[in-house]
């Protein structure tokens, strides 16, 4: 067989599409899910690093360093194979998405952080000096200035949690790379595999330029 019958078969991709299409859809959900839950949750553990008791920031810091230190295949297959010993069992999407949170929920963290800490002393002596408390001084003052610094560095992080989703299929999770595999079994071709990187770049690559224009426009915003 040639090249082109061998890794670009029409016949076989068009047989195998929707069975690519409907794990492209299981990727996407799994991703977003996954992001907005360890967006949400590394706001909270960032602002208890920076704001709570020495004592309970150490246990912060103690979380983000161990889920980043972590190789997210070992946390997902404790997750899936060893919580069930202990009379936890979650389905593959629910323990594929708990182990990318609390990835994701990481590294959000340090972003978060690094957003707040760049906010000028200023701004926090300028919102006490108007009476603001604490929270209203976060929420008013100090958050909208540290989100748009930590745009850029979340837009990848969020890439790297879409990418990570192709290592839900060792727990049987029917994501896209899963649905590759066993279309290409079924096929006894290895097109399916290119149909689905090209779905991975056609959604992706998007995102990675937007990441570059974010910092260009940030540095360029900040160099004004």
């Amino acid at each position: 067989m040639s090249l082109i019958d061998t890794f670009f078969n029409a016949a076989v991709l068009r047989q195998t599409w929707p069975l690519l299409l409907s794990g492209l859809w299981i990727t996407l959900l799994l991703g977003f899910t996954s992001i907005l839950c360890g967006m949400s949750l590394g706001l909270g553990v960032a602002l208890w690093r920076l704001y709570a008791p020495r004592w309970l920031a150490a246990v912060a810091i103690a979380y983000i360093d161990v889920f980043r230190s972590i190789p997210l295949l070992v946390l997902l297959i404790v997750i899936y194979y060893a919580l069930p010993f202990v009379g936890i069992r979650l389905s593959p999407f629910a323990a594929a998405a708990t182990a990318l949170s609390l990835v994701s929920c990481a590294y959000a963290a340090e972003i978060f952080r690094a957003g707040i800490e760049a906010i000028g002393r200023g701004q926090f002596e300028a919102a006490r000096a108007l009476g603001l408390h604490w929270w209203p001084m976060m929420r008013l003052v100090v958050l909208p200035q540290a989100m748009r610094l930590v745009v850029p560095p979340m837009t990848g992080n969020c890439i790297n949690v879409i990418k990570d989703t192709a290592l839900a299929s060792v727990v049987a999770m029917p994501d896209l790379l899963k649905q590759a595999t066993q279309a290409q079994a079924l096929a006894a071709n290895p097109t399916p595999l290119i149909g689905a990187a090209i779905l991975y770049i056609a959604f992706l690559l998007p995102l990675v330029r937007l990441v570059g224009y974010l910092e260009r426009r940030m540095g360029a915003g900040q160099g004004a």
